[in-house]
């Protein structure tokens, strides 16, 4: 095994352990499509998360998108989603997704769901379906991120007692009706014990976030990482619209609305899937760097989110040996997507790759559309990263 992979292995375990981190995608596509320009000649590489983003870069027109993760639960539930596309029709679709849950689930996907996974998504979901077989507790409040989601819609029920409010927010025809709700409820979800939680690593992990990207978020936000979220919810509540805002819903209610749900959800989207897209999807477990040395053929957009963060600190030389794969399989005109906590990448400065024989640093290598990305980056309707980045491979 070479040490990078022994490395990757350990940075996986580290951040994910055994679970299944992300039910649904928090990087907001819409960003993406402007930022990528993407084309039917373009191959994209996008880190799998929940794959809601990668089906939407397909809708896009991207000739081609390449999943990647190391957690393997995480590709099993790509996986899963392209079985339903194929295999499903659009009402029993959308009771899986769209509402996360589905009558006699584990029948359907015995009959219909099963024999399009891989081996080891079929393992995983042998045992797992059962998430989506419970009328009372949605595959949205499952997983890591969706067993913080249940207790977030605990401590609005219980502690801040403040569901009407949250509702009446989120029903909001207007913005200015938002602000007003959000306004009158601010105290009551701000309360001691939200505070409390939201400056405990523990609290974090559950959201995938780990202690080198709060270490970043510390530094540089003014208030830390509790002033950070306070002013992140301030936003999506009170200052972006928030009808389509269907990263929130989900996680509030368990479940979407025909028009307030990922592309993917949107059944003449399901159909244009269904109808070929959708074989124009490669899902791969490893990280990025070990895809991209056994890949044969070029990418032409990168879609890394938020995960160069993990690798700042302690694993700063297989960052290098990543953006080193980056480059051996870059397209002409590549261009590459990233999200921070932070509010600054500066440690990407530091980053030494080799190029026509010649060691340099990287950002010698980026060409950064800065406006294009602060002004996409006001408009992010999920508002839980630090700064947003498109950068182009010159020379």
């Amino acid at each position: 095994m070479a040490i990078s992979e022994w490395v990757s292995g350990r940075v996986f375990k580290f951040v994910h352990g055994n679970n299944l981190v992300y039910n649904t995608c928090w990087e907001d596509p819409r960003l993406d499509r402007q930022a990528l320009e993407l084309t039917s000649q373009d191959r994209v590489l996008v880190i799998t998360s929940a794959g809601c983003n990668a089906l939407d870069y397909l809708l896009a027109g991207a000739g081609h998108v390449y999943a990647v993760d190391m957690n393997p639960r995480q590709n099993a539930l790509l996986e899963l989603k392209a079985s339903a596309i194929r295999n499903l029709d659009y009402e029993r679709f959308y009771q899986m997704f769209g509402q996360g849950y589905l009558p006699n689930a584990e029948s359907v996907y015995a009959s219909h769901l099963r024999q399009s996974l891989s081996a080891t998504s079929r393992k995983y979901w042998d045992r797992w379906v059962r998430f989506f077989d419970n009328p009372n507790k949605s595959f949205y409040f499952r997983g890591t991120s969706g067993t913080f989601a249940k207790l977030i819609g605990t401590y609005i029920n219980r502690i801040a007692r403040c569901r009407k409010e949250v509702t009446e927010i989120l029903e909001a025809p207007t913005l200015a009706e938002q602000q007003e709700v959000y306004a009158k409820t601010r105290d009551k979800i701000w309360s001691k014990t939200l505070r409390f939680a939201m400056n405990r690593d523990t609290t974090l992990s559950m959201l995938g976030v780990p202690k080198a990207q709060r270490k970043q978020i510390d530094e540089q936000y003014p208030g830390g990482i509790v002033k950070f979220v306070e002013d992140s919810l301030e936003a999506v509540f009170a200052k972006i619209p928030i009808q389509d805002n269907y990263f929130w819903r989900v996680y509030i209610t368990g479940s979407y609305t025909p028009t307030c749900c990922p592309e993917y959800v949107k059944q003449a989207n399901f159909e244009k899937l269904k109808e070929g897209a959708i074989d124009r999807l490669t899902v791969t477990t490893d990280s990025v760097q070990g895809f991209l040395e056994k890949h044969d053929g070029q990418i032409s957009r990168f879609i890394l989110l938020d995960h160069m963060d993990w690798l700042s600190d302690h694993y700063f030389p297989l960052l290098e040996s990543e953006w080193q794969a980056i480059l051996s399989r870059a397209a002409p005109k590549t261009r590459i997507l990233w999200r921070s906590g932070g509010l600054r990448t500066e440690f990407l400065n530091d980053v030494k790759v080799t190029r026509n024989g010649k060691v340099v640093k990287l950002p010698e290598l980026l060409s950064y559309n800065t406006e294009l990305a602060n002004r996409l980056h006001q408009l992010d309707r999920v508002h839980t990263y630090g700064s947003f980045y498109i950068a182009d491979l010159v020379g």
